[in-house]
């Protein structure tokens, strides 16, 4: 499995439970992709089964989920290059490992994320600045400082509140991406908002110390900070998965009924895939890794019956 999002991980258990053997590869430190990168906190309210579901949670459930059939896990690994030998695939990591498999699943997401750049740290050296925040209680009793004002902002200022020493965002602008409810929320709560302001200045030697803010027409606020959180978003793209020779439509992967691609024993799911009348949500994501892997066991094995039968009938 190429990403370790929701797709991806739903794969992996179902990889396993079809008997495979399973190695999962991706370019974040964690598992859990865009949820983990951007939402940890949020409440997911569209998946089965779940009437509301935090994003963190979900992850912890699936990574549990696939944990019996021991994937291995390739984090902070980017899939650099795809070959085939004797008609099997052949992925090649960023660290020169090869990897000769039985079939591929691209569940990359959007691609790879980049956390867009916090200008300011561009001339601090020292540590202190996140980019996404997969422990809130590790900023527990400090003075935080989140930069944004989309929802991985606001998520994160709501989930910090209680346990950090201060939170303030700052937003260069009034108005905010972050969807209206949650802004009410943290407008209601003790974080400190200041708007049309930016992060003029870090200060510190080894770590962050303080922060200099500028409101537009103000002159500037030095407050003490101990972690800046840029929520500045992030870009994706496919990266090398570009190059692999897939047949593309922009910035995804063309899939058949199958969720096959244009290459042999190469299948993709989720939000990397299009086709006619694609929905991207995790729901449709979770069924397109079991077709995907369905197919993939019978190219593995001809001999193999698409349909496995259901989980409740197995031992």
């Amino acid at each position: 499995m190429i990403g370790a999002g929701p797709t991806g991980l739903f794969a992996a258990y179902y990889a396993g439970f079809r008997g495979l053997s399973v190695a999962v590869v991706d370019a974040l430190p964690e598992a859990g992709g865009q949820i983990t990168a951007m939402y940890p906190e949020k409440l997911i309210l569209d998946v089965a089964g779940f009437p509301a579901v935090k994003g963190r949670d979900l992850v912890a459930n699936l990574v549990a989920q696939a944990a019996p059939f021991q994937p291995r896990y390739l984090l902070g690994t980017r899939a650099e290059k795809l070959s085939h030998t004797d008609g099997r695939p052949v992925l090649g990591l960023a660290g020169g490992e090869q990897l000769t498999c039985g079939a591929v699943v691209v569940t990359g997401g959007l691609g790879s994320f980049t956390p867009r750049p916090l200008p300011v740290a561009d001339s601090f050296t020292g540590s202190g600045i996140v980019y996404f925040v997969p422990e809130p209680a590790a900023l527990a009793d400090r003075d935080v400082l989140i930069v944004g004002g989309g929802d991985s902002a606001f998520d994160w200022a709501l989930a910090l509140e209680p346990l950090a020493r201060s939170v303030t965002l700052v937003h260069r602008r009034e108005r905010f991406r972050a969807h209206a409810a949650t802004v009410a929320r943290v407008q209601r709560s003790a974080v400190r908002i200041v708007v049309n302001a930016e992060v003029t200045r870090l200060h510190g030697d080894s770590a962050v110390t303080a922060a200099e803010i500028t409101v537009k027409g103000a002159p500037p606020e030095t407050l003490p900070v101990d972690t800046v959180v840029a929520a500045l978003g992030f870009t994706a793209d496919l990266g090398p998965i570009a190059e692999w020779g897939l047949r593309l439509d922009r910035r995804h992967i063309l899939v058949d009924s199958a969720m096959a691609t244009n290459l042999p024993r190469v299948f993709a799911a989720g939000d990397i895939t299009e086709y006619p009348g694609k929905v991207r949500l995790i729901a449709t994501g979770f069924g397109e890794a079991a077709t995907a892997v369905n197919n993939a066991a019978v190219a593995i094995d001809p001999s193999a019956h698409l349909f496995p039968g259901h989980s409740s009938d197995a031992p």
